[in-house]
């Protein structure tokens, strides 16, 4: 039987003749033990069976053989950033881009584990790269545009996105990024394509999805907002009708919450002290990492998904969510000083030791009594914002859909719903946490009064204060959210109240959140 070369092998899993690939490694194997390829072969395979156990083993056996391929642990890597295992996934990505990397493919690959484990100038390194190697693919610049823009570097940013519009002019994520890099205008929009380019994938729910925010957009910065309105229901149609927000489990999962204050146990005191900076998503949580990070003793680990993961694989539950009723319930049993412990260890391997350090989960305010049980000297800031400004900013954002938490920002009314328990949750979390450790502060306050605000942030997390916090806006660390280009500018005014220019497209949003709207 012939033997199969790396390349073939991998065209031939893509086609899923899994059995073929399968019977010429094991004939392989046969023939020689020690050529790689026949294992990493047999780990893509695994992989795709979703045998991860046996396919981190054989893609260890290929690098253990050929430890001159980067396809190996590139390959172990994307796998671990998949397991969401960013230290196992950085580890095997560091080893890879060690080795002489020819390949366009592997390079983005290697920028897109980075870049998910947070490692974005490695990202920009790889991706570009990937785009020396290959300058004919639109989604190798769109990447490098991505990480560029979490570092700041808007012109790079820039340039890259208009390189992928330009090598694919329907590269919906591309125009979003675009647009969102820069405010439209009359005499420089590209509303007609977008909009052209809407009608060709109105029934493909992603490029829908991203094309009607990017229309959305440009509306509101041409000040046609109640014409913006309506394209973020168009955005968004798609996307409600396949991953509508289930209320049930959703109340359940908020009720859950505030059952763990009767948790009591000891936790795992460290001479970092973590600040977690909670709240719903485009309210403020940002601006307050950065203020906070700007401080000489604070460093920044941007958003973590780390609480929740160790919550969930500690918890053992068998639920697909990570954050559920079932999860929160199941920590009663917990021993919160090993999660803690846990949480410490993985945020030291990612930046080294602090003395502080911000996390800017958003959603970590369902952990909160978790986070103060398990970390003795935790603090956690809770943003709050106007209701009405809340929910119109959830609705506006083009939030991860691969996120499922987020599925209630597809439709006003669940959002609406969605407000109410958080600020119900924010209410037991008033009574039932210590007001040294868990504070709240409202982003108009500190858009308002940001020298006394900032001071009062912080002193509740034990800092003396520092002029660097007044001008965050020069803070260099990278921002991989949707605020990142405001959070870049000193503070301004102009989205208080923003809902106001809405007209009467926010009547039934009032209605929903009744005594809350004001």
């Amino acid at each position: 039987m012939e033997a199969l070369s790396l390349n073939a092998g991998l065209k031939a899993i893509s086609q899923k003749r899994y059995k073929v690939v399968h019977a010429k490694c094991i004939d392989g194997i046969k023939q020689d033990l020690s050529n790689p390829v026949p294992y990493f072969l047999m780990a893509v395979i695994a992989q795709d069976h979703k045998n991860f156990s046996k396919a981190e083993e054989l893609f260890l056996k290929a690098e253990t053989l050929g430890p001159d391929v980067p396809h190996y642990p590139a390959f172990l890597g994307r796998m671990m950033s998949e397991l969401k295992r960013p230290e196992a996934a950085t580890d095997a990505a560091d080893r890879a881009a060690k080795l002489n990397i020819s390949d366009a493919y592997l390079a983005d690959m290697l920028g897109v584990i980075y870049s998910r484990t947070g490692f974005h100038e490695r990202a920009i390194e790889m991706f570009g790269k990937a785009v020396t190697l290959n300058n004919g693919q639109a989604n190798y610049f769109y990447n490098l545009g991505a990480s560029e823009l979490f570092l700041g570097n808007f012109a790079r940013a820039e340039d890259a996105f208009i390189s992928a519009t330009q090598l694919d002019p329907d590269h919906s994520g591309a125009w979003s990024s675009l647009i969102a890099l820069k405010r439209q205008t009359s005499e420089n929009n590209h509303l007609d394509h977008l909009k052209s380019l809407h009608t060709k994938f109105k029934d493909n729910e992603d490029p829908a999805h991203q094309l009607g925010h990017a229309i959305a957009k440009t509306l509101e910065d041409l000040g046609r907002h109640e014409d913006s309105f309506d394209w973020l229901h168009k955005a968004k149609a798609g996307k409600f009708e396949k991953y509508g927000y289930n209320r049930v489990e959703g109340l359940a999962t908020f009720e859950a919450a505030k059952a763990t204050t009767g948790i009591k146990t000891k936790g795992y005191n460290s001479e970092t002290t973590p600040l977690f900076v909670v709240g719903l998503p485009r309210t403020g949580t940002t601006l307050a990492e950065r203020i906070l990070s700007s401080h000489s003793k604070v460093s920044s680990a941007g958003e973590l998904n780390f609480f929740a993961d160790i919550i969930k694989s500690k918890t053992g539950t068998t639920s697909n969510l990570v954050l559920d009723a079932e999860t929160l319930r199941a920590c009663k049993n917990l021993d919160l000083a090993s999660v803690g412990e846990t949480y410490l260890e993985r945020v030291h391997n990612r930046l080294g030791k602090h003395p502080y350090v911000v996390d800017k989960m958003p959603f970590n305010f369902f952990y909160a009594a978790l986070i103060l049980q398990a970390l003795p000297n935790a603090r956690i800031i809770t943003l709050r914002r106007g209701a009405i400004d809340s929910c119109l900013s959830n609705y506006r954002q083009l939030l991860s859909v691969q996120q499922s938490f987020y599925n209630y920002t597809f439709s006003l009314d669940d959002i609406a719903f969605f407000y109410r328990q958080f600020d119900g949750l924010m209410t037991h979390w008033r009574k039932h946490l210590p007001s040294d450790r868990f504070m709240e502060i409202r982003y108009e306050d500190i858009v308002l009064d940001q020298d006394n605000q900032t001071k009062r942030l912080l002193s509740q997390c034990g800092l003396e204060f520092e002029e660097a916090c007044l001008r965050f806006h020069e803070n260099a660390a990278p921002v991989a959210t949707a605020s990142s280009v405001q959070v870049r500018q000193p503070l301004y005014s102009g989205s208080i109240g923003r809902w106001k220019k809405y007209g009467n497209k926010l009547d039934d949003l009032k209605t929903a959140l009744g005594d809350l709207a004001g």
